[in-house]
């Protein structure tokens, strides 16, 4: 069998990794390569492989670095089986077709700018949502813990990740010429004790890993901590007659900020004042979330038993129009808004922080890891003035940021998962990490006594 790294190999976007086993080709992942504009078409429009002569293709969850390229592969002649738990299925019909409307909008606001500069008017979408429909064609849904034969001679079991809602590690027990062994993808990994989900599955009994390595350089705080800083952030936010605004990203962190403020309202942490989640997209997915409470933990289980509905309560709108978002402008009083984008490049959220970034008795609460020169990342760093639409704004709303909410592993749980394999695992390659996170991890797993730890290189083949 041979591996090769196709993508988010000493990065953390764009997840593809080819196989190829007895003659035939399965990927895991086709995610989109998220970076410098140039950068990013060049390498999300051609492929490394000739999708045609792909057999299939293993989803491990539906965030766009892992998913999002599955309508290029599609449109580049793919037609073959995309497996994927039917939460990651669901999850990824409103996100793909989210993404090619947003491909088709940046293209003509793009063609449009460049016409009136009497430069040429050719740039094309990397897909369109005719694109994205024919690849959602193509899925295949399989519960968690029930194996499938993928190809011939392999057999593939989903596991929970507890990354997001239907992510999932793939085992895959392959017998190759009569030689048999077991491979893991962990996707990404998630952590012990968040809300909502249940924990990562512990493996055992593999002899090769593909593992991410997001946080190799660092370790979480306890969920615990971040649920009490998010707690006084509101309560001191709504007591002084402020808005609350929450930049969030629409999958996953929307939800668990719902699930937070339900949470706090029914135990009298705050008031019932007005909650808005201002995002299309979210409304799509946490729709995905009611139909899946299998895949929620315990603690989520009591509290949707008890009161019914976990994402929704009775001062909890979802907006949808247009005209819904423009009217939260009026709304006066406490209020907690949550839209999208969560690094506030784009979406709804630029609309709400231009109209209450002045006012000190509002708080911007930052929930998530903000990527460089975007404005989530200017905030954070408390830049004093920032540019909305074109346009300087002071900054006079409080601003506060919450670390301890990230979905990925921490570094202490990322080594020990990892040490729990010994002694069969023979490889593990250190994949969705930047150099100095996946070179950290790697020094960490050798000395646990992990027995050979690499750290790929883009493109780089390992025959095992």
């Amino acid at each position: 069998m041979r591996i090769t790294f196709h993508g988010a190999a000493q990065t953390v976007t764009g997840s593809q990794h080819l196989l190829e086993i007895a003659g035939r080709r399965l990927l895991l992942d086709c995610g989109m390569y998220q970076g410098p504009r140039a950068e990013a078409l060049a390498r999300n429009r051609s492929f490394s492989f000739d999708p045609r002569r792909l057999d299939a293709v293993i989803l491990s969850h539906a965030h766009i670095d892992h998913s999002g390229n599955l309508p290029s592969l599609a449109k580049a002649g793919f037609r073959g089986p995309i497996h994927a738990t039917p939460a990651t299925h669901e999850l990824c019909e409103p996100m793909l077709r989210d993404s090619a409307r947003i491909q088709e909008s940046d293209v003509a606001f793009y063609n449009k700018r460049a016409a009136r500069r009497g430069q040429p008017a050719d740039a094309v979408a990397l897909y369109r949502e005719a694109d994205a429909l024919a690849a959602l064609a193509l899925f295949e849904t399989h519960p968690l813990d029930h194996p499938w034969e993928v190809l011939p001679g392999v057999r593939a079991t989903l596991v929970e990740a507890g990354h997001i809602l239907g992510s999932a590690m793939v085992v895959l027990d392959i017998d190759e010429d009569g030689r048999r062994f077991r491979l893991a993808f962990t996707g990404d990994l998630g952590r012990p004790g968040l809300p909502i989900l249940r924990d990562p599955v512990q493996l055992h009994d593999v002899d090769h890993v593909i593992m991410e390595s997001t946080y190799g350089t660092r370790s979480h705080r306890p969920p615990e901590e971040a649920s009490a800083e998010f707690a006084v952030a509101a309560r001191e936010t709504l007591g002084r007659g402020g808005k609350l605004i929450v930049p969030a990203f629409a999958v996953g962190r929307a939800q668990e900020i719902v699930y937070e403020l339900h949470r706090l309202i029914q135990g009298g942490g705050i008031p019932a004042v007005p909650v808005f989640v201002d995002s299309p997209l979210a409304v799509d997915v946490s729709a995905v979330f009611r139909r899946h409470s299998e895949l929620f933990d315990e603690e989520t289980a009591r509290l949707l038993h008890d009161d019914g509905d976990v994402f929704g309560f009775r001062s909890l709108r979802y907006t949808r129009s247009v005209e819904e978002s423009k009217a939260i402008n009026e709304v006066r009083g406490p209020a907690v808004i949550i839209s999208a984008s969560g690094m506030a490049e784009t979406g709804r959220i630029l609309h709400h922080l231009r109209n209450n970034i002045d006012n000190p008795r509002n708080t911007v609460l930052i929930v998530s890891w903000q990527a460089p020169h975007t404005l989530g990342r200017r905030l954070a760093d408390g830049d004093p003035e920032v540019k909305i639409f074109g346009e300087w704004h002071q900054v006079r709303a409080r601003v506060v940021t919450i670390n301890g909410m990230s979905a990925h592993a921490g570094r202490e749980y990322l080594v020990r998962w990892a040490s729990t394999l010994k002694p069969r695992v023979q490889n593990i390659f250190l994949v969705h990490g930047d150099p100095d996170s996946s070179t950290a991890l790697q020094e960490a797993l050798l000395a646990e006594g992990l027995p050979q730890v690499h750290v790929p290189q883009l493109h780089e083949s390992v025959q095992l």
